[in-house]
């Protein structure tokens, strides 16, 4: 159970993820997709430092849990929570991402990084790869669990929707998938292109155990992740995590421009003062 001073060590990380992805959208001479990052923000932070089994002293121990992003686009911030973790180094991602033979790609590529557990990048595979590794631990008696972050927008793709009856259908206890329900896609809104509502039920109606979380609520995603259902159970778990796309710089919120979209000086320095204020807010409400 993760205690207020826990909770607020995350949630001052979650701040430290978000400065980190400014400072590299400014850096970077491209479009960088801070919308789906800023949404992801505290669920990454959560899974990395609190929820998961992983340690990157060890990044191939046998009992670790696996972590697969499907929505391989978000990579970087991925790859900021990772490095807060321990991962990798931030100034190395800050100089090379996205460069022609830099590891840190737009996309996650496991060949350049031994620590993840598959590249991915086409939306709809990172599901179903994680069904088949828990599908794979539990026929070799292995008690680690299999964690997948997905989007709402992928979640239009059919073998999102084939892997979620698959699991369902097996009983795989030992896999928990999030989704950053942030109500968005590239270009629209999901309920103008294609509707997923109910989209809790229908996870339900694949036989999955549900649970809807605020996203951006550290405590409560803390709460949820300490109250899984036990790995060797006959449900999956899917987390519907509502979020909101931008989340923490006013003018990037619910907004389609900044699903990617590349950040100048002015820019920065308003998401900048904002993150710093809600950190300064932070740290007065632990004091």
């Amino acid at each position: 159970m993760a205690d207020r001073e826990q909770v607020r060590h995350l949630e001052g990380m979650a701040v430290e993820m978000r400065r980190n992805l400014l400072r590299l959208a400014l850096s970077f001479d491209g479009p960088v997709h801070l919308g789906g990052d800023m949404s992801m923000t505290e669920l990454l932070i959560a899974l990395y430092h609190y929820g998961m089994n992983v340690d990157p002293a060890d990044i191939r121990a046998a009992e670790r849990d696996r972590f697969i992003l499907s929505k391989g686009h978000g990579a970087v911030g991925m790859y900021i929570a990772m490095a807060l973790r321990g991962f990798y180094e931030f100034d190395d991602i800050l100089a090379t991402y996205g460069q022609f033979g830099s590891a840190y790609g737009m996309h996650p590529c496991r060949t350049q990084l031994p620590a993840l557990e598959s590249s991915t990048g086409s939306l709809g595979h990172g599901l179903p790869i994680a069904v088949g590794l828990a599908f794979a631990a539990r026929q070799r008696k292995q008690t680690h669990r299999v964690f997948t972050l997905i989007g709402d927008g992928e979640s239009c793709e059919g073998s999102i929707w084939e892997a979620a009856n698959t699991a369902g259908s097996y009983g795989l206890g030992n896999l928990v998938g999030v989704v950053d329900f942030n109500k968005q896609l590239m270009t629209n809104l999901n309920g103008n292109t294609m509707n997923l509502e109910p989209f809790a039920d229908k996870w339900r109606a694949f036989r999955w155990n549900t649970i809807e979380v605020d996203g951006h609520d550290m405590a409560a995603i803390c709460d949820v992740l300490d109250n899984l259902p036990p790995a060797d159970g006959n449900r999956p778990t899917m987390i519907v995590a509502h979020t909101i796309k931008g989340k923490g710089v006013s003018f990037m919120e619910r907004s389609i421009a900044w699903h990617a979209n590349n950040l100048n000086q002015e820019f920065f320095d308003i998401a900048m003062a904002e993150i710093d204020a809600a950190a300064a807010k932070l740290e007065g409400a632990v004091a």
